[in-house]
């Protein structure tokens, strides 16, 4: 009796594994492929835009203009006091930029203003 038991689980056995590996390698392989091409899709459109993006040059601001120049340094500064300044495009003390002046400028300008120094021009 025991030994009838011991044969039925060994037939069990091996039939389920029969079926495990007769099944996953094909489906596996299948997904895999899929992802695959959907990936190099994908990465392909990605690709294609930023290959036709062009350098441009700098264009000077049009209307009323704000000249700023660091005056401080970020030593010792919150972390994004030092961030709004290099959004500024400023980074070093005595670098100036001209920049338009509009509400998000002169939020950032309000931001660190212990640190720069702002003219008004008018362009």
């Amino acid at each position: 009796m025991a030994e009838e038991k011991k044969e039925t689980k060994k037939k069990t056995t091996a039939s389920k594994a029969k079926k495990t590996t007769t099944k996953s390698p094909a489906k596996a392989s299948t997904k895999k492929t899929e992802t695959k091409k959907a990936e190099t899709k994908s990465k392909a459109t990605k690709a294609a835009p930023k290959a036709e993006k062009k350098a441009t040059k700098a264009k000077k601001p049009a209307g009323k203009t704000l000249r700023v120049t660091q005056t401080g340094s970020t030593i010792g500064r919150v972390k994004s006091q030092h961030q709004t300044l290099v959004g500024l495009g400023l980074g070093k003390i005595r670098r100036t930029k001209v920049l338009e002046d509009t509400p998000s400028v002169r939020g950032m300008i309000n931001k660190v203003k212990h640190l720069v120094r702002v003219e008004e021009d008018a362009a």
